[in-house]
């Protein structure tokens, strides 16, 4: 078991997690002071937990430098005033320099992304995570489990091997899988975050969530905010309320097979003035018609 250095780290975890993204500037590098004011505004609006270098990040569209900058930044934004979950992953020496460039930076926690070898052994998977989490002893570890292949044993002796590893993002869409993920690995063992964002979320917290992942919160905190408080007093009902307001916007970057998740966020932020909306290839830029539902969504929402 994890010790109580961890607890704080873990009640953090028990909450939204945001996932920032990643502005660029007109020249197509990252913007510096869009980003420290993105994730200010993330900590003031009230949340506990920020990921840099996460998918909505772009974190497969950035290079290693980039990927350092982003995380230093939020460190810098965060100011002592939230917990840092970095993003790491690629190759295994790949991840462990960012992991210890995130332990020397000032952040928390690590999140290791989803290995995207094309031949994945699940004894392969443990062994990965397990030497990432062996180099940086002192930062909480957070696997991101998207490969459904991955069940509790794989978790369990992962948490044998590591005892920092204290929470897990869980993202492959099954809420029956995950409920018997999490009750074989150990149901009170990690802090389990429903990695698929506020649609899945009260289908992963009835059986067993304490946090979720969120984009739409770097739009609209106060919405994502008041789904989780919903969702962690079981007022269900309350928490339907807020999934039927986000459902739109949700279903429009999932459109295209998620082509659209980063960029109609993107958008959403353009359109309040915030950052400009660039997305790097493999993402698109909207078309005006989709470009013309965010911003009805933005003014039903009271924020144009």
């Amino acid at each position: 078991m994890a010790s109580s250095r961890f607890d704080e780290r873990k009640r953090r975890l028990s909450g939204v997690v945001a996932i920032p993204v990643t502005p660029f500037d007109a020249d197509g590098a990252v913007a510096p002071e869009s980003y420290v004011n993105l994730v200010d505004r993330l900590i003031t609006g009230g949340v506990d937990v920020v990921t840099p270098n996460g998918n909505t990040g772009e974190f497969y569209a950035l290079d290693e430098a980039e990927a350092r900058r982003c995380l230093e930044l939020a460190v810098r934004a965060a100011a002592g005033r939230a917990s840092v979950v970095a993003g790491v992953g690629h190759d295994v020496r790949t991840a462990i320099g960012a992991a210890r460039h995130a332990r020397e930076t000032g952040a928390e926690l690590i999140m290791i992304h989803q290995p995207v070898h094309p031949y994945v052994s699940a004894e392969g998977w443990v062994e990965y995570h397990r030497a990432i989490a062996a180099a940086v002893p002192e930062l909480g570890v957070v696997p991101y489990v998207r490969d459904p292949k991955i069940d509790g044993r794989q978790l369990a002796s992962l948490a044998d091997a590591a005892e920092n590893v204290i929470g897990v993002k869980y993202a492959v869409p099954d809420p029956v899988r995950f409920a018997s993920v999490a009750r074989d690995a150990g149901i009170d063992r990690f802090v389990w975050i429903a990695g698929l964002a506020e649609l899945s979320a009260p289908g992963y917290f009835a059986v067993g969530a304490t946090g979720f992942t969120s984009g739409l919160v770097n739009v609209a905190p106060s919405i994502s905010l008041e789904m989780f408080r919903a969702l962690r007093d079981s007022d269900f009902r309350g928490a339907m309320a807020c999934w039927e307001r986000v459902r739109p916007f949700e279903e429009l970057r999932a459109a295209d097979g998620n082509a659209n998740n980063v960029s109609v966020v993107k958008e959403a932020l353009a359109q309040l003035g915030l950052c400009r909306s660039d997305v790097r290839p493999p993402s698109r830029a909207l078309t005006d018609g989709e470009r013309g539902k965010v911003a009805g969504l933005l003014e039903k929402w009271g924020l144009r």
